[in-house]
């Protein structure tokens, strides 16, 4: 039997800076769940083609923001899996925030409905009378009229609290949010949904700007620190968020 010469694709960390030993907790971590893993650096993104990054964005990361930014705005990367994680200044996992995917903005409305259809999301939409959650103190315009085109009904939320409410009477079929809303952050809203029964399962995708200054990045990571645990998440509730691999 002929074998496969095809190299085991990676999940590969990114946002720990070598030399300091914070990846060895989420190397543990997902080796125990059968993946391999190494610590990587952006600008080898391209030719390495990961299975998939596990990306610190804590106040500790190496510019974790900044590079999420460029993952995603980068048409050969930006279909890559990005798993945000929160590792603590030893590497304790304090904070795991599955999304349901990014999109930047202003939206690419062709690569939008694209990545829509990958995922299996806009099958029944013609069928069902679905509802998509927009929230975002704009209401983005551009991105709401590209998910009606696809048989959606768009709800549009303009607060974190907003939202909430409308998914307290009402189950969304998905959700699109801005990376910071005028009350919470998106990853905030993320942690609140899997709290309710209507909202726990909503995909979530995350708006992100083209640009974000040094402010904005370490703003976003102090409201990220303020969701998670004070203890370290177990490997079990770490790999809650991810398949379990063979």
């Amino acid at each position: 039997m002929a074998q496969n010469s095809e190299p085991r694709r990676e999940l590969w960390i990114l946002g720990v800076q070598p030399g300091n030993g914070r990846e060895e907790i989420i190397f543990s971590y997902l080796e125990a769940a059968g993946y391999a893993c190494r610590l990587e650096e952006y600008d080898n993104i391209e030719k390495g083609r990961p299975l998939g990054i596990v990306l610190d964005i804590s106040p500790f990361s190496d510019d974790g923001w900044g590079l999420l930014l460029k993952i995603k705005g980068a048409p050969a990367t930006r279909n890559i899996p990005v798993l945000p994680v929160f590792l603590s200044e030893k590497g304790k996992v304090g904070g795991v925030f599955p999304v349901a995917g990014f999109f930047m903005l202003p939206v690419d409305e062709q690569y939008l409905l694209d990545r829509l259809a990958v995922y299996g999301l806009t099958e029944d939409a013609e069928t069902w009378d679905l509802q998509a959650l927009v929230v975002s103190r704009s209401g983005e315009a551009k991105l709401s009229k590209a998910i009606e085109s696809t048989g959606f009904e768009v709800v549009k939320g303009y607060t974190g609290k907003e939202a909430l409410a409308l998914t307290s009477i009402h189950p969304h079929y998905m959700a699109f949010c801005s990376h910071m809303l005028p009350d919470m952050s998106g990853f905030e809203l993320l942690e609140k949904f899997r709290i309710f029964p209507y909202s726990r399962n909503i995909p979530i995708f995350v708006l992100l700007k083209a640009e974000m200054k040094s402010g904005e990045k370490a703003a976003m990571s102090r409201e990220i620190a303020h969701l998670v645990s004070k203890k370290q998440l177990s490997c079990e509730e770490f790999l809650a968020n991810l398949r379990r691999r063979e």
